[in-house]
């Protein structure tokens, strides 16, 4: 949390980057909006801002000793205790507080961030208490997340359905509790170190890039304000004090102002076209287009929302909802903002003689045939299933992600069993240890002497969590490339099904590498590595032709699977092609020695699936042998849809994981 002694550099004071302060501050005078994202480069003043912010604010009034700062004028958003005091007209003691900024360490354990069970206290007075965590804290304050994108998925999720309800429910050690936790949501990251899930970066109602500044004279000035802030603190926020009140006095009157401001039907209309223009997912860009634009009209004084305000909250919006997969850079094109705006004016004018235009302005699009290419285009993606079948053994694992259940070997992840210590207890399960020791209090309190503790616990009763959580796959495509392939339905649908998984492993977290085989030799176009994106890159410009080296392909998979494999890792071996082999790699018959190596993969427990894309009336059936040898999932070109890739997967990548599973 945010020092309130230490002198913090004044908001009034940060050189442009208006967008970045404009979207900071519609969130605290609206907390409704839902919190906004700033993605830029490092040492761009993201965290600076952030700080700044909360320096600016008024201090608000919280009830006195409430670890939720409950407010005293609200009562539906009170916690359970200040409510029933509230309902049996006792008197909440009340006192002014600075608004702070709460941070979220990127190690931080689910227990942290919700709250757990005091055990002191549990154990003193033989009553379970909750201790409240950092979405406590965050109740009417600043909840800022640095590196967001490195975070834990499951607290990610956990963290925004709180943001979305305003509430904080858990489930700990047989106790349920929820308390109020609305905060404004302000999450920083670098691109450079990873993206965050499309689902993830639509939750964020605003989005804004920041950027270095290019010009010489505001660099310059920024240098002379940092210089002069370190030099001397006290007088460089002392001589900014008139800036500073003008922005607090502004903010406090657009509060004021906000439930006064009216949005008119047509614009309505104007913020559903340009959402419908940018073909954005879902609806919460609307929604958070609406709010933002009555905030942007209450904070210039205003009760009326304007068309200007619409296209500002539009470019605040938009921009990190126009990813329609994941691998597509997010972009923000203002010209196509002012289209959508000129074509709303002109609908309103002119919408019954343009119905008939639109409809003939389309057809010469539908008809227009594509050019051909060297390089064939992948068919569109579609969605694999989730795979998410549990690995079925008592082995601790360390990794991140969202494919496969594992047994975590930290503190992080879902509490879903218990079990004896092997050691020092590092993770207590209280309840369980509670209910190994409940049976012996009589006895032990019988024997004990001038024993305060309301329970008596001994080393034989304690037991340890065990928790649950979720990792990524090691993925290793081997295309076939050659010159076989080249029938333009043929690779455009391979592109297709390997995008399919691509897409799939990106959302999961799954280590991806491939390798490519054509001419005479296979290459390692891509080690294994999280960004799934160089492959999906790859994959848009691979060319087709030559020969087909499929021993060769082979064996670099499986050269590239063992050198790059972890401990943790559950390695997958794709392979696409027809099977055609025609080069060979140690002078054999170059099926026969692709055989061989698919014998081997098989011997090294990788599983596997061998897609078939040999089509037409003649076929040799050479994939299907190589299946058989690899001991894979056999599928066919035609059957590449989402139910049997699923399928496939999920069998071939937990096959033999079929231990007990842990009673919980």
């Amino acid at each position: 949390m945010q020092s309130q002694n230490k002198t913090v550099y004044p908001f009034s004071a940060i050189v442009s980057q208006d967008k970045m302060k404009l979207a900071l501050i519609l969130n605290v005078i609206n907390p409704k909006i839902g919190g906004v994202l700033l993605r830029g480069e490092k040492g761009t003043g993201k965290s600076l801002t952030v700080r700044a912010l909360a320096n600016l604010l008024p201090e608000a009034e919280v009830v006195t000793s409430c670890p939720f700062h409950c407010d005293p004028k609200n009562p539906q958003d009170l916690c359970d205790a200040c409510a029933s005091k509230y309902v049996n007209n006792e008197k909440l003691p009340t006192a002014k507080r600075a608004i702070s900024v709460v941070e979220l360490p990127v190690g931080a354990t689910e227990d942290r961030l919700v709250g757990t069970i005091d055990i002191e206290k549990a154990i003193k007075t033989g009553e379970k208490h909750f201790d409240p965590g950092i979405l406590a804290q965050a109740n009417r304050n600043l909840l800022y997340i640095d590196e967001v994108n490195l975070l834990d998925d499951h607290l990610v999720d956990v963290l925004l359905d709180a943001a979305a309800m305003g509430v904080n429910f858990v489930e700990r050690e047989g106790v349920s509790f929820s308390h109020p936790s609305q905060f404004v949501l302000i999450g920083t990251m670098n691109p450079e170190e990873g993206e965050l899930r499309p689902q993830l970066l639509d939750r964020f109602a605003l989005s804004v890039e920041v950027k270095g500044i290019p010009y010489k004279e505001a660099r310059a000035e920024i240098i002379r304000r940092r210089i002069a802030f370190e030099s001397n603190p006290a007088s460089f926020a002392a001589s900014n004090l008139d800036g500073q009140e003008n922005i607090r006095q502004k903010i406090m009157s657009a509060t004021t102002l906000l439930p006064k401001v009216k949005l008119r039907s047509e614009l309505l209309d104007l913020i559903t076209q340009i959402c419908t223009d940018f073909a954005v997912d879902g609806h919460r860009a609307d929604i958070a287009m609406y709010k933002t634009a009555c905030t942007i009209a209450a904070y210039n004084g205003r009760i009326e929302v304007t068309e200007e305000d619409i296209k500002e909250a539009a470019e605040l919006v938009l921009p990190h909802r126009q990813r329609r997969q994941p691998f597509e850079e997010p972009k923000m094109e203002q010209q196509q903002i002012n289209e959508s705006i000129q074509k709303w004016n002109n609908d309103k004018q002119t919408q019954p003689q343009n119905n008939d235009n639109s409809q003939n302005n389309d057809e010469p699009d539908k008809q227009e045939e594509p050019a051909e290419e060297q390089v064939f285009q992948a068919d569109e993606p579609y969605t694999v299933k989730p795979l998410s079948s549990p690995v079925l053994d008592e082995i601790e694992r360390h990794g991140s992600g969202r494919r496969s259940k594992i047994i975590s070997d930290s503190k992080r992840g879902h509490y879903v069993a218990s079990m004896l210590p092997r050691g020092k207890v590092t993770d207590l399960a209280f309840d369980a240890t509670l209910r190994a020791a409940a049976p012996f209090q009589k006895r032990r309190k019988e024997a004990a002497i001038n024993q305060q503790n309301a329970l008596l616990i001994e080393s034989c009763d304690l037991r340890e969590k065990v928790r649950e959580t979720k990792m990524g796959n090691l993925i290793m495509f081997v295309v076939d490339a050659s010159g076989s392939m080249a029938a333009e339905e043929r690779m455009s649908a391979t592109k297709g099904a390997v995008l399919s998984l691509l897409l799939d492993a990106y959302q999961r977290r799954d280590r991806v590498g491939m390798v490519v085989f054509r001419k005479n030799s296979a290459e390692l176009v891509l080690p294994p590595t999280n960004s799934v994106e160089l492959a999906q890159k790859y994959l848009a410009t691979l060319p087709t032709g030559g020969r087909t080296p499929l021993a060769h392909g082979l064996k670099l998979g499986l050269d590239a699977v063992e050198s790059s494999l972890r401990t943790d890792d559950i390695p997958l071996l794709v392979l696409v092609s027809d099977g055609r082999a025609n080069v060979n790699l140690y002078g054999g018959d170059p099926v026969e020695e692709a055989k061989k190596v698919a014998c081997k993969i098989a011997s090294k427990g990788i599983q596997s699936i061998a897609i078939d894309t040999e089509n037409g009336f003649l076929t040799f059936g050479l994939v299907k042998q190589i299946s058989e040898t690899m001991g894979s999932k056999y599928l066919r070109l035609e059957e590449l849809r989402a139910a049997p890739i699923a399928s496939a997967v999920r069998t071939q990548l937990f096959h033999d994981h079929s231990n007990t599973p842990l009673n919980s």
